[in-house]
């Protein structure tokens, strides 16, 4: 049923990275999730008046804060629709992520009660009239559940929303919740023993831990999480397979939420092309880039002298130095200032981020390999964050 529903979303909106697809994906959700939250609310609020179950009617009291969780969705998607305006200029999709983090907090204050009344269950432990009934409302409760949290994590993985997944993840926790209080009544019904502040602790400790493990997944990105790789290696293998494109590096992504991501990259071609031929090919990339992958591109033209023996020689003689110091590090923007007594050998090198502290030893490794080919030669070394050299 899942897969015919996605299957006739993606039919009438067949890009999942489009904003508009996103929108209505977070608006079924949203929807969806109202709707059957409070159905399973007024159900085990029922159940839960008729057995007298505190648990029963905390889980309903957590159907009802899904609800809500639900609104907020609902709500996030539809701010995050806004276009761009003169306060916002790179739009408004990262209310997608602050809804996502609305949902963890919620997740985190529901599951803060939990452990609260499941010590004061298993303080004061209290007989329940465990019906039949209300044990036919959970199990329908944990199946409808089940059905959502598969329903909003197949679509959120296939629109790549956190606020989806954090939603699906929820519901999975609803899941663990209800079966908790289901077992504990059951138990209860049949022994007489009293597990339910036991069985409700367990759930509580499991939630919380969910709760933060969410948090974690739409902070990261208001805070400036580093770029897909996938996205960078599509992004990569575009521009490499034009005509005439030499290298790439500098590339940096920007997110400013889903379908709102800017980059920069500078592309290297042999410096004897013409430059309006250059200019054509970077207007294409830019262009091809934005409608199959949704990034709004810059490209920096960076011209490369291919036919300077002496230049080519000095370039592969510091690449060998840099590959002995450490594999990883990689140089760009190589030139040659030519003096009267010396010759500075002007480049940057990307250095990953566990290398910072060894900047002045490699500066020196450098240094006294190209002073072992020619005393006349000089580095002059720009370090490059390697975060921006994807």
């Amino acid at each position: 049923m899942i897969s015919l529903l996605l299957k006739s979303i993606f039919k009438t909106h067949p890009d999942p990275e489009n904003p508009a697809t996103r929108t209505y994906c977070g608006k079924l959700s949203g929807i969806v999730g109202i709707c059957l939250n409070a159905l399973l609310f007024l159900g085990k609020l029922l159940a839960g008046l008729i057995s007298g179950s505190v648990s029963v009617m905390a889980d309903a009291v957590n159907n009802l804060s899904d609800a809500s969780s639900s609104v907020v969705t609902l709500v996030g998607f539809k701010l995050a629709e806004k276009p761009a305006d003169d306060g916002h200029p790179y739009g408004h999709a990262r209310i997608e992520y602050i809804s996502g983090l609305i949902v963890a907090a919620m997740i985190l204050v529901i599951g803060v009660e939990l452990v609260k009344s499941s010590i004061e269950k298993i303080l004061h432990p209290e007989e329940v009239a465990f019906t039949w009934l209300t044990a036919g409302i959970l199990v329908a409760s944990i199946l409808i559940k089940l059905w959502m949290a598969a329903f909003n994590r197949r679509m959120g993985r296939a629109i790549h929303s956190a606020t989806l997944e954090a939603t699906a993840a929820d519901s999975r926790n609803d899941v663990i919740t209800t079966a908790a209080v289901l077992a504990a009544g059951l138990v209860a019904k049949f022994t007489h023993l009293h597990i339910d502040g036991y069985a409700g602790l367990l759930v509580a400790v499991f939630i919380l831990y969910s709760g933060v493990g969410i948090a974690k997944d739409t902070i990261d990105p208001l805070l400036g999480a580093a770029p897909d790789p996938e996205l960078v290696h599509r992004i990569r293998e575009m521009i490499l397979g034009y005509d005439k494109v030499l290298g790439i590096h500098d590339l940096i992504v920007h997110d400013y939420g889903p379908g709102r991501q800017f980059a920069s990259v500078h592309v290297e071609m042999d410096s004897h092309e013409d430059p309006l031929v250059c200019h054509n090919i970077i207007d294409d990339m830019e262009r091809d880039v934005a409608q199959q992958l949704h990034v709004q591109l810059v490209v920096h033209y960076d011209p490369l002298v291919t036919d300077d023996a002496e230049l080519n020689e000095m370039r592969a003689l510091v690449q060998t130095a840099i590959h002995a110091i450490d594999p990883r590090l990689t140089l760009h923007d190589f030139r040659m200032v030519r003096g009267p007594k010396h010759t500075n050998l002007i480049f940057d090198l990307v250095l990953p981020f566990d290398l910072k502290s060894r900047e002045s030893e490699i500066q020196a490794a450098v240094e006294q390999a190209i002073q072992q080919e020619n005393h006349k030669y000089y580095a002059v070394i720009t370090f490059d964050d390697c975060s921006f050299n994807q």
